[in-house]
């Protein structure tokens, strides 16, 4: 058991460092598409009649800085070993209503029944979709189709890039339908034997992978991050906020691309600090 712990929590560690700099480029292909589509539409990035002293700027950092104190706790107690993904969930949005409270002055009944009221909503249409989209991943569970659709690619007799393009086709295909957690229990126990025969790394097929899933979480029909964002702001239309993520989803595909090109993006720096993997 401690010998299973430890390799577990290694592998877990590794791949956590592996996702770190897909991370960076991640937000380097977004910041690159924004500025982009912020020039194209003729937005000026500095306004010489709007400026800010040294003692504006210093002053809104007590108000934000321990924002991020939030990210830090929720990792030391994810990764930590203290509290499991769902509890962290909740030790974060403790830590969101503490800070709201101490830093914002928000300690009136009235103003924190508007908080619970708002969170409920947007909690309940979540949950809703989640639900709707556990009971279409358990049909198609059910039914075996996720599972023969990776048994098929399986039997491809084609080369590695094929049959690897072949893979990501079908995650996200299957990342627009199913939540990511459903796709990972159906597919992984019959794609991971393919990608290490195929000589591959799992801890870069998991960071791919991982990728893909977020594709969905943008793209209908269940896109959940879609519905939040028009939960959040109900005045935006559905279809303008697709239209919106779009890029951001051709971001993602031209991520997943580079990392299937040059594999040690994901892989240099857990190789650089923990070692090649055995």
């Amino acid at each position: 058991m401690i010998v299973y712990g430890i390799a577990t929590e290694t592998s877990i560690g590794r791949l956590f460092i592996a996702g770190l700099l897909p991370g960076l480029l991640l937000v380097a292909l977004f910041i690159a598409w924004g500025l982009f589509d912020a020039r194209r539409k003729g937005y000026r990035f500095v306004d010489p009649d709007v400026s800010f002293s040294l003692r504006d700027k210093l002053v809104m950092l007590p108000k934000v800085g321990p924002f991020l104190l939030i990210i830090v706790g929720i990792l030391y107690v994810l990764y930590g070993g203290v509290a499991t993904p769902s509890e962290a969930a909740g030790v974060g949005a403790l830590m969101c209503l503490v800070l709201v409270m101490v830093i914002y002055g928000v300690r009136k009944g009235d103003q924190l029944w508007r908080i619970f009221r708002d969170s409920m909503k947007e909690s309940v249409m979540i949950l809703m979709i989640i639900a709707a989209a556990e009971l279409f991943s358990y049909m198609m569970s059910s039914l075996f189709i996720t599972q023969a659709l990776a048994e098929w690619i399986a039997t491809l007799e084609v080369s590695s890039y094929v049959l690897l393009a072949f893979i990501n086709l079908f995650l996200l295909i299957a990342g627009f339908f199913l939540p990511p957690v459903a796709v990972i229990l159906m597919t992984a126990p019959t794609l991971l034997p393919i990608i290490t025969e195929l000589g591959y790394d799992p801890v870069w097929f998991a960071v791919m992978m991982t990728i893909n899933l977020e594709i969905g979480l943008i793209t209908p029909p269940v896109g959940l991050n879609l519905y939040v964002i028009n939960g959040i702001a109900p005045d935006v239309r559905l279809p303008t906020i697709l239209w919106g993520a779009l890029p951001f989803m051709l971001c993602m595909i031209v991520a997943i691309a580079l990392l299937c090109v040059f594999p040690q993006i994901a892989l240099w720096l857990p190789e650089v600090l923990m070692g090649k993997a055995v």
